[in-house]
Order: C-alpha cells, then sequence, then structure tokens
C-alpha cells in the first residue's frame, strides 16, 4: 500500500506540474512539504555544510540549505516537462558552455566518460544531450519503489538515451566507450568501507567509489567533469563541460583529480548540490561517525 501511494503521488506531482500555471512556484510547494514531512533532510544538509564550509555563518547555511531545496523543485518542474521538450526548443531550457571539451575528447576515438554529481539539474544535462548532440548512456541507481523507478527511466529515456542500472552495467558501458559513445555517471555519493578509497573532499576523509577512473583507465576513454548549472540571469540551465582530463593508469590518483574538479565548482555553486545526502557517513576504521 505505501509503495502504491507513493507511486501515485509521483504521478500526481508530475502531472500536476505539467498543466498548473507558475509551475516553479507548485514545484516549490511539494518541496517543502518534503522538507515537512522529513525533517532529516535538512538536518543531514546543515550537518554537512557543517562539516564541509565550517566557517559558514549560520545564515549562509540557511540560504545554501534553502537553495539546495529550490534546485530540487526545478529538476522536478524539468522532469514534468519531458514530453513537450525537443530539438527544436530545448534552447529555451539549457545550453552548451565548453562544447568543444566534448567534441576534443569524442575526436580522441575512445569514448567520453562524464563525470557528473547531484548538482544543479542532473536530469535534465543528460536528457538535453541526447537532443543537442547525441544520446548517451546514464548509469543510475534504481529507486527503491520498482513502480516510481519505472515511470522515472521512461521519461530519462525520452530523448534517446540508454539506461543503465548501476547493479549491472560495466559491460555494456565498456562496450559504449569502444564505439566511442558518451556515458554519464554520477559520482558524488558515499560508498561502504571496501568498495572504495578515502580522499579529502572539503578537507574531510571521503569514502569513493575508483569505478569511474578503473573505466577510463580500460578504455581509454577521456573523463569530462559536466554539470547542468541554474542561471539566474538567463533563467535556464548551461551544460557546463570542463576540459577533459586523460586517464593516467593510476586509478586512484585520477580518482582525486575528478572529485578535486568536482569540489571546485560546488564551492562556486554550493546552493545547487545535494547537501541531503550522508557524504561522509562512511569513516576510516576507528574514526567515530560523523551523524547522529
Amino acid at each position: 500500500m505505501r509503495r502504491t501511494l507513493e507511486y501515485l503521488a509521483a504521478r500526481w506531482v508530475l502531472g500536476s506540474l505539467r498543466v498548473v500555471p507558475c509551475a516553479e512556484h507548485v514545484a516549490r510547494f511539494y518541496i517543502k512539504l518534503l522538507d515537512l514531512a522529513i525533517p532529516k533532510l535538512r538536518r543531514v544538509a546543515y550537518r554537512n555544510l557543517e562539516l564541509a564550509l565550517p566557517g559558514l555563518a549560520m545564515a549562509d547555511r540557511r540560504r545554501i540549505v534553502d537553495g539546495s531545496f529550490r534546485n530540487l523543485a526545478r529538476i522536478l518542474v524539468s522532469i514534468s516537462r519531458f514530453h513537450r521538450i525537443g530539438k527544436s526548443n530545448v534552447g529555451q531550457y539549457i545550453h552548451y558552455e565548453g562544447f568543444q571539451h566534448f567534441r576534443a575528447a569524442k575526436e580522441r576515438g575512445k569514448g567520453v566518460l562524464f563525470a557528473t554529481a547531484h548538482l544543479g539539474n542532473w536530469e535534465l544535462s543528460a536528457f538535453a544531450h541526447a537532443l543537442m548532440a547525441e544520446p548517451m548512456h546514464v548509469v543510475v541507481r534504481p529507486l527503491d519503489n520498482a513502480r516510481v523507478d519505472q515511470m522515472v527511466e521512461a521519461l530519462r529515456a525520452a530523448s534517446g538515451n540508454t539506461i543503465y542500472s548501476k547493479r549491472d552495467f560495466v559491460r555494456g558501458i565498456v562496450r559504449a566507450l569502444h564505439r566511442n559513445e558518451a556515458v554519464g555517471i554520477l559520482i558524488d555519493q558515499n560508498v561502504a568501507l571496501g568498495e572504495g578509497i578515502f580522499i579529502n573532499f572539503f578537507d574531510r576523509k571521503a569514502c569513493v567509489s575508483t569505478s569511474f577512473a578503473k573505466l577510463a583507465n580500460r578504455t581509454g576513454a577521456a573523463m569530462i567533469p559536466g554539470f547542468a548549472l541554474w542561471s539566474e540571469t538567463e533563467r535556464r540551465f548551461v551544460l557546463k563541460f570542463c576540459p577533459p582530463i586523460l586517464p593516467t593508469g593510476d586509478d586512484a590518483a585520477d580518482t582525486r583529480t575528478i572529485h578535486a574538479q568536482l569540489e571546485s565548482v560546488i564551492r562556486e555553486h554550493p546552493d545547487q548540490w545535494l547537501w541531503m545526502h550522508r557524504r561522509w557517513k562512511t569513516r576510516p576504521p576507528g574514526e567515530p561517525g560523523l551523524y547522529d
């Protein structure tokens, strides 16, 4: 019953945002309800800011957390409009900055690995890239609710992208890279002890997966940090591609390089990162936890 209610709620939210005027204001109302219903999200966000940016005043932390919730509202609106976004009008929602970096990586002929994160509009970035350039392959973690996951996966694939589950993606991704195609992977989530390595992320030890760098070193694919960031002046997103990072053969070093780039972009746009995730949950052996 709970999963059915979750599915119906998700259908209602996306369906209503397709038809109501001032959809962004309505989406903010829905996200506010989420904020109130699950207060743990805001508590985790404040704790993460305390860990990552300890010098911030409380007012600045509140501004960043509020902005992070507003960013979720913008993502909701974007997803609700996927059915009406096509090649002829995608530029109203997003445009490129640094597309030459993608072109240069493609010219190498070994595929492109997009290192992205829960920063800006990660859903729109992959959806729009398929319309503005070419379809790509996207690796995602399946949602806990199978019916909601099926609905969201259909929306993600509507522009021509191929969706892979994080549970079983390596073989298909390697084949795609050998065909000189592009693959997008979210790299900013905590992983369990034994599944990754510890690196410095915002001057805190964070457990990160090396799978992304391993793929690059196995295939020779160029790694491009890419993020769809909201521009308040333009009132649309900017899909920013950073210069390609070529694999060195050292998985750990390449992982640190990619996350250093990610951290620098988050510092520039802190209110667009998903601070609600317990990013520093896994601790080195013997070190106490950082969350209640």
